[in-house]
């Protein structure tokens, strides 16, 4: 026997007590109060399809929709919506192409602070409902699918309360030329996994969370093994996947094998969490694999990449300049015992004048200003240096090109560049200011370089031949003098500079360079530190992190002593 309206609006019409003026098809004024009886003059001018609902009207519409859709009459849950042709055809195919073969939709219980669970929409009164949608495919055994959705009662054009159909009635991610399908999923779900077979995810380890999102989108459909599963998922006109929604049969995952090591990564992710907007990276220095990536906070910028003046710890490749400039008459060979006087405010013939936050010293050498980072010693031996002396070592040594030829890690990265110029620029540049930009994978590449000798090219994936655009790189490996060189006024600058204390206990070989670049001065400059341990290089950024042996210093010796 079926329930008379009354009866059943008294079970479900609960979830709607109080009045909701809500809109029809144009503006009028709520005169309704709670019991649908008139509380005023109605004005003369608003037609009976312009009447605001009365609570009892939204209580049934919706009510008569979700009882008519769970009973399986597709035909009267369409009759009750404001386009019945449309809603007929999307509630059938709701069930044919998703095997939904029963859908029990009941209105969300009623919110005791408000009496009501339904709010005032542009069209209409909004209806939130909880759908649990059966589905059978293919002899397998039915799953049910429990999901929520929300409906809008407003009135068709005759006036008469209805739904207000829109596909995403049926589901909140639908929408016009968008279908709910159930079948073989496109491809394996794809687990990432480190150098030793662990999966990680970004539950586990937030700041890669960006990175993990972009490693699934590159290599979702590469032949990685794994057989799909059974999925309901909504898909476009042309039969392409916009995203999965539920798993009826999970099938066996790929594995998509990155170099990270999940215990480094960890220590890592726990570094950066001690400093607002930081970001470091950790690299194998034998052969450029990343090692660890992580960013504070996660999910928003990823500081581990983002490109900003390095400050001192570019010094390495300034130096690397001088030490392999070419000799001539006027030019020598400069040295690590090279003299080059550390004076506060010294500014070359024609430039801007220059700070240190070193002591003076006159009889300073470029190792003293090395392992310091007085950055007026470094200044005076522009003089030695053409105005791409810079950029051509940076390339040559060190891989780094910019965009004109990419390192193509395996994942989105954006790499660092420098300009070269001459007058202020040059001499900025020398120090790691001016338009030279950098990231902590870049910084972490150059440190790597000096303790191996040669500049790898770094990546993020086991199978590199998986990388597209992938390039072989023929750099050419420091001069071995050059490089003992760099690895002592490291290995001074751990010791007796300005990275003294944080390096304590690491695995040897060590060195470290500090720095720091002003970006406004209004603000603390961004902390910088780069370094090497054994086999491993890191590098960190802290933005308003002051000196980065007080910020970036302190994450990159985690991670290094993690990875002993």
């Amino acid at each position: 026997m079926p329930m008379a309206r009354g009866v059943k609006t008294g079970i479900i019409g609960a979830v709607f007590a109080g009045m909701l003026g809500v809109a029809g098809y144009g503006a009028y004024n709520i005169y309704s109060n709670l019991d649908g009886s008139s509380s005023g003059t109605k004005p003369a001018a608003v037609a009976g399809r312009d009447e605001p609902l009365s609570a009892k009207d939204v209580a049934d519409t919706a009510a008569d929709f979700l009882t008519a859709w769970s009973s399986g009459d597709d035909a009267k849950a369409a009759e009750l919506t404001d386009s019945v042709q449309t809603a007929t055809a999307a509630l059938a195919e709701y069930r044919d192409k998703a095997g939904i073969s029963k859908v029990t939709a009941t209105a969300e219980p009623t919110d005791s602070a408000t009496g009501s669970t339904a709010t005032a929409g542009p069209t209409g009164a909004v209806v939130s409902f909880t759908v649990k949608a059966t589905i059978s495919y293919q002899g397998l055994a039915p799953k049910v699918w429990t999901y929520g959705s929300t409906l809008t009662v407003g009135r068709n054009t005759v006036g008469d309360p209805a739904v207000k159909w829109a596909p995403s009635v049926l589901e909140p991610d639908l929408k016009d030329g968008l279908s709910l399908v159930t079948g073989l999923a496109t491809s394996p779900e794809l687990d990432l996994v480190d150098r030793h077979g662990k999966i990680m995810t970004a539950e586990q380890y937030p700041g890669l969370t960006d990175v993990f999102t972009d490693l699934r989108k590159r290599y979702q459909d590469a032949k990685l093994g794994g057989t799909p599963g059974i999925e309901t998922y909504v898909t476009n006109d042309a039969g392409e996947l916009v995203k999965t929604l539920y798993v009826v049969k999970p099938g066996t995952n790929a594995k998509l094998k990155t170099t990270l090591d999940a215990r480094i990564q960890a220590a890592a992710e726990s570094a950066v969490k001690k400093y607002g907007q930081s970001g470091v990276t950790a690299l194998d220095t034998r052969d450029g694999t990343i090692l660890a990536m992580a960013a504070n906070p996660p999910g928003g910028t990823n500081y581990a990449l983002a490109l900003q003046p390095p400050g001192s710890t570019f010094k390495i490749v300034t130096a690397t300049a001088l030490m392999t400039a070419p000799v001539t008459k006027d030019t020598p060979r400069l040295t690590p015992d090279s003299v080059s006087q550390c004076v506060d405010g010294y500014a070359p013939i024609g430039g801007k004048p220059y700070h240190n936050v070193t002591p003076n010293k006159q009889d300073a050498t470029l190792s003293w200003d090395f392992s310091r980072s007085c950055n007026t010693g470094f200044i005076r031996l522009s003089k030695y240096l053409e105005p791409d002396s810079l950029t051509k070592t940076g390339e040559k040594y060190f891989g780094l090109v910019g965009d004109s030829r990419p390192w193509y890690t395996g994942t989105g990265t954006t790499d660092g560049s420098i300009p070269g110029g001459t007058g202020d620029e040059m001499t900025s540049e020398m120090i790691g200011q001016g338009r030279i930009l950098m990231n902590t994978l870049n910084m972490a590449s150059v440190a790597a370089t000096v303790r191996d000798g040669r500049f790898h090219q770094p990546s993020i994936l086991q199978d590199k031949d998986l990388i597209e655009n992938r390039q072989t790189w023929n750099a050419t490996p420091l001069p071995g003098q050059v490089r003992q060189n760099l690895m002592a006024m490291m290995k001074l600058t751990a010791t007796n500079g300005t990275a003294a204390g944080l390096m304590t206990g690491m695995q040897q070989p060590y060195g470290a360079k500090t720095g720091s670049a002003e970006e406004n001065k209004n603000d603390l400059p961004t902390g910088w530190f780069t370094a090497y341990s054994g086999d491993v290089a890191a590098a960190a950024m802290v933005m308003q992190g002051d000196h980065g042996n007080k910020s970036a210093g302190p994450i990159v010796a985690d991670v290094l002593r993690a990875a002993r």
